[in-house]
């Protein structure tokens, strides 16, 4: 009887050791180097594996055809089989240079005369590839893009 007891206690007690405390994943702060099209040390052309391994708190990860880690509470996306990044409005990080919100008119100033022009983007070639703004109606920045490919070999998802 006494072996009994003593083997149930024991096995009770290695239960116990078996559970752990999981711990919610935290992302650092996001900071955005326009100049240099990087998200903290992460390219447009990091894996999937690199972007996880240093912001762990995505929201989703798809493998489909415009298949990436967002960030959707953050409002920025990595499209890993695409090699871009994109930003909304609501993004909650820093940015290097302050261009959502900011008017059509005073990018000059920041980015000199873009690469390609339509009635709601431009395209500007930078040191790393292309960067792409969105505007609104009011020709406000509401999204931006960043690739290290040229203008002409980026593939967008719409």
């Amino acid at each position: 009887m006494k072996k009994l007891f003593i083997a149930t206690t024991c096995l009770f007690s290695f239960m116990g050791a078996q559970a752990q405390l999981k711990t919610t994943k935290l992302c650092p702060p996001v900071v955005v180097d326009i100049l240099d099209g990087k998200v903290n040390q992460l390219y447009s052309s990091s894996t999937a594996g690199e972007i996880k391994s240093q912001l762990p708190c995505f929201t989703s990860a798809e493998d489909n055809g415009c298949g990436g880690i967002f960030y959707k509470d953050n409002d920025i996306y990595f499209y890993t089989e695409r090699d871009y990044v994109e930003i909304r409005e609501k993004f909650k990080g820093k940015l290097s240079l302050p261009l959502l919100g900011a008017s059509r008119s005073g990018l000059f100033k920041l980015l000199g005369h873009p690469k390609l022009k339509d009635v709601n983007w431009d395209a500007f070639q930078m040191a790393y590839g292309t960067l792409v703004l969105y505007y609104n109606k009011a020709g406000k920045v509401n999204k931006l893009q960043f690739s290290v490919k040229s203008s002409e070999a980026m593939n967008l998802c719409e």
